[in-house]
């Protein structure tokens, strides 16, 4: 063991929410001590380009989350590639793997993720792997890289993960089967006709998609490799590579047996301040507000960790601040078709309203509640996409004029003059990290 190290504030995660959160803290505090602690041990990186690194060995340095300098500039340690075995949440401490004890005043839990793996024969074979961070790709770049025959990989789920470690993998000149429980790819995010503009994609690339089926068991030779995986009605997909690409669901190993509320995630309230005084959670293992469905859920995306993280470290820093809430939104780009989704993309009955345009490869659907927008699909063209997202944020009745918000031609001008003058600094500002056709801003999201 060794002696106690004191911070004021310490976060344990190294990526957009932690990083919003050590931002927001340097804001208005820069002299308290800010600790980072990761089991990674990378610089803060963006994990959506964790496809990139494996299609085409994309350098590290390209990937990075902010500039090398970054923790220097602000002032905060790093503890890297330490893995946390154990919070003493009435201590306030916190002991690594290594034997360290760090003290904290303020405590922000911004763990991320773990891949969904469920049990079944054969998972523990050597070429099964998962897709959810930068280590995962490199075993997987490894295991191809060793192989001078052709590859064929079975990636068993068709979500965002799956999709894009496919694409990854087609790009590497792999053969992919996808098999999907769902009967369409893309479903938590897309409905059934962007679904099927990337099922057409996907398609003419060579890969075989499987729907409304599951896997049941993976074969393996005796030395260990992978044979095959079967399916639940019998079929054997020969294959020498398994990705499991489920979902991810929140890695809650940090409050286990604490106390603390949590029901699929961490439960915060508008401070993102969890149900033990100091403590603070944020990213893809809180529950916070979506301002689309108006309750607490999980919606683990980059740009809402980001932005929890941020509101945290301002209240963690003694500035009272409230979160306004997220909702999911995803902007990607697979197979070369442009999409963007956010909020309800598949309305629950038929109270709501669904304005759609689709020709050639455009598709834009944006659906209404009460003359509110509560969701939205654009697929081929998302350049105007950001500015109906922020009416939907700003929760401006759209009744009077919603048939232009799928037009060809619609733009700022399009919307009445009252809106579009009192809007226009707002809407400025806030479309460039929304209209991304890179996978910045893309992020797993949990299977419902």
């Amino acid at each position: 063991m060794t002696g106690k190290e004191e911070t004021k504030y310490l976060i344990i995660g190294n990526s957009a929410g932690g990083v919003g959160a050590a931002e927001a803290i340097r804001e208005v505090d820069s002299e308290g001590i800010i600790a980072i602690i990761s089991d990674e041990p990378y610089h803060t990186y963006s994990r959506p380009l964790i496809s990139d690194y494996l299609a085409s060995h994309y350098p590290l340095e390209k990937m990075l989350y902010r500039p090398p300098d970054f923790y220097e500039k602000n002032g905060i340690r790093t503890l890297l590639g330490e893995k946390v075995v154990g919070i003493d949440y009435d201590g306030r401490m916190v002991v690594t793997e290594s034997g360290r004890n760090i003290s904290w005043q303020q405590l922000l839990l911004a763990t991320g993720g773990t891949p969904i793996v469920p049990a079944m024969d054969g998972i523990d074979l050597q070429e099964v792997f998962t897709f959810n961070k930068l280590d995962d790709a490199k075993a997987i770049d490894e295991f191809l890289g060793g192989r001078g025959s052709r590859v064929r990989a079975v990636v068993i789920g068709g979500g965002l993960i799956g999709v894009s470690v496919t694409e990854a993998l087609v790009k590497r000149g792999v053969e992919v089967t996808i098999v999907e429980m769902k009967d369409r790819v893309l479903n938590t995010i897309l409905d059934e006709e962007a679904s099927a503009l990337e099922t057409d994609a996907l398609t003419p690339a060579g890969v075989t998609i499987i729907t409304e089926h599951t896997a049941e068991k993976i074969n393996g030779y005796t030395n260990g490799e992978v044979r095959s995986v079967t399916l639940d009605d019998g079929r054997s997909l020969p294959c020498e590579l398994v990705i499991m690409a489920i979902g991810v669901q929140p890695r809650l190993d940090a409050v286990a047996n604490s106390g603390i509320g949590i029901n699929r995630g961490i439960v915060v309230d508008r401070t993102m301040a969890a149900s033990f005084p100091g403590v603070y959670a944020c990213g893809d293992v809180a529950e916070a507000y979506d301002f689309v469905y108006g309750v607490d859920r999980l919606t683990p995306i980059w740009p809402n960790a980001y932005n929890e993280g941020r509101v945290a470290g301002l209240n963690m820093a003694g500035v009272s601040t409230q979160y306004e809430g997220g909702t999911a939104m995803n902007a990607v780009k697979y197979f070369g078709i442009n999409i963007l989704s956010a909020g309800m993309v598949v309305p629950p009955d038929d109270t709501y309203e669904s304005i759609r345009e689709k020709h050639d490869d455009v598709y834009k659907r944006v659906i209404l509640k009460d003359g509110l927008i509560v969701g939205m699909v654009f697929a081929g063209d998302i350049d105007k996409a950001g500015i109906v997202y922020n009416l939907m944020k700003d929760k401006v009745k759209v009744k009077a004029f919603k048939d232009v918000l799928v037009a060809d031609d619609f733009s700022l001008a399009s919307l009445p003059e009252k809106i579009w003058r009192t809007k226009l600094a707002v809407l400025t500002s806030e479309l460039a990290p929304l209209i991304v056709t890179e996978p910045e801003v893309e992020e797993a999201v949990v299977d419902e």
